[in-house]
């Protein structure tokens, strides 16, 4: 259905009648242009909340969340934002020993990128969207998409879920580099 409808945005729960939620993610992801996938679900095991990230997902919400927050999280994802349930991204800190303390590898990746090029980077892990991105610094939607096509390709990433998790263990969240991702829960 997915190849035959071609949708922007996609809403997968992790346990399915015919197949899991993180198997046909893999397979989305296999495609040539594949949609924007979220994970929605009850469970938000650690486990599974970086499994899906891990695999390309864009954001992990809960099933809990407010219908009128999940319309505004599904434009965030056509416009190719993260989005992030406050649970899920506890257990995706969790995830990361040392989650505070920047580590040597990820500084050394993020040092490959210019100012410009890190400044998008910490808009990505805010979730911006490349529309956002450029209202924000002033650059065409276009020209912020070619900033992210460097980014993820200098930090040898695919996605960019990927990118700010990278952001966030290099320490650009936080301090000097840049303010805490909000919640796009709002």
């Amino acid at each position: 259905m997915i190849r035959r409808e071609t949708p922007d945005v996609v809403l997968l729960d992790i346990r399915m009648p015919d197949v899991d939620g993180l198997t046909l993610l893999w397979q989305i992801q296999a495609l040539p242009e594949p949609p924007h996938v979220a994970m929605l679900t009850t469970f938000d095991t650690d486990e599974y909340v970086l499994t899906a990230l891990r695999s390309g997902a864009a954001g992990f919400l809960l099933k809990d969340t407010e219908p009128e927050q999940l319309v505004q999280l599904v434009h965030t994802l056509a416009a190719g934002g993260v989005v992030m349930s406050p649970k899920a991204s506890r257990a995706l800190l969790r995830g990361h020993p040392g989650a505070g303390a920047p580590q040597d590898a990820d500084v050394a990746r993020v040092a490959l990128l210019s100012d410009r090029e890190r400044e998008v980077l910490v808009l990505i892990a805010k979730g911006l969207s490349n529309a956002d991105i450029g209202t924000r610094i002033h650059l065409s939607a276009g020209t912020v998409k070619d900033h992210v096509s460097s980014i993820l390709t200098k930090l040898r990433v695919s996605s960019r879920v990927q990118a700010a998790l990278l952001a966030e263990r290099a320490g650009l969240l936080s301090g000097n580099g840049g303010d805490a991702p909000r919640d796009n829960g709002r």
